[in-house]
């Protein structure tokens, strides 16, 4: 009966340090991709203000500069706009350009003059089920981590892929978090940047004769993504090496 006991107890204490390990690499994780979050917004013409998320993916220490990458619709329609940066643990704001964008993604490439900020590793493959953090700015507001999995993997009609670019997440997005970084949650590496999200019209039915009023909704669970491999090839095409000195 005591060993019973004593056997039930050590393996309490076990699971307890598990846990406890686990807790502590979650929050390590975490740690190490915040620095490479950023929130853009940008000033456009006729006084249009708009907001996005980004992901520092290379720096140089020597140059002091840093390369983010962000969703392509963000910038569009092409006008003459003033795009900033800010970066959790900084008040000040940074003045970015757009460097390139690809022809087949929605992911463009903006470089930060005066400024180095920790840069992700690229991760390309990665497997359904896989656990995620996304990281962004919803509405243009206050930095949010939301958990996830990956949901589907890209692959030629008609396959059934289990590992691959990743292509969706079950994380519940907003508007605002377009370009926001998706992490393995296990090694903090990117495997890729929100590009959409589902919606579903919602109208209400007020007392007459007031008009009803419709609603676009996020549909949880359909958030797409531009995978790391597009990023890697945007980065490549445009002389930016994949691990920049930092």
């Amino acid at each position: 009966m005591r060993l019973a006991v004593g056997v039930a107890a050590l393996t309490l204490l076990i699971s307890g340090c598990a846990s406890s390990g686990a807790l502590t690499t979650r929050d390590e994780v975490i740690r190490k991709i915040l620095p490479s979050t950023v929130q853009l917004r940008c000033d456009r013409e006729g006084g249009v203000r708009r907001s996005a998320s980004g992901v520092v993916v290379a720096s140089d220490v020597a140059t002091r500069r840093s390369w983010i990458v962000t969703a392509r619709h963000f910038l569009e329609p092409a006008t003459t706009q003033q795009i900033h940066l800010t970066a959790p643990g900084r008040k000040d704001r940074t003045n970015v350009v757009v460097v390139a964008s690809s022809p087949d993604a929605d992911v463009a490439l903006l470089v930060a003059e005066g400024i180095v900020l920790p840069a992700a590793n690229l991760k390309e493959i990665a497997k359904l089920g896989d656990d995620v953090w996304v990281l962004a700015f919803p509405w243009g507001r206050r930095l949010t981590v939301v958990a996830g999995v990956v949901s589907q993997i890209s692959a030629d009609a008609g396959d059934d892929a289990f590992e691959g670019p990743a292509r969706m997440v079950d994380a519940s997005v907003s508007y605002g978090a377009s370009g926001g970084g998706v992490f393995d949650a296990r090694t903090g590496e990117l495997i890729g940047i929100v590009e959409s999200y589902r919606t579903a019209r919602v109208s209400t039915t007020p007392p007459q004769p007031t008009p009803p009023q419709v609603f676009e909704v996020p549909v949880p669970g359909e958030t797409t993504l531009v995978s790391s491999s597009a990023i890697a090839r945007l980065m490549k095409s445009s002389d930016v090496p994949a691990e920049a000195p930092k």
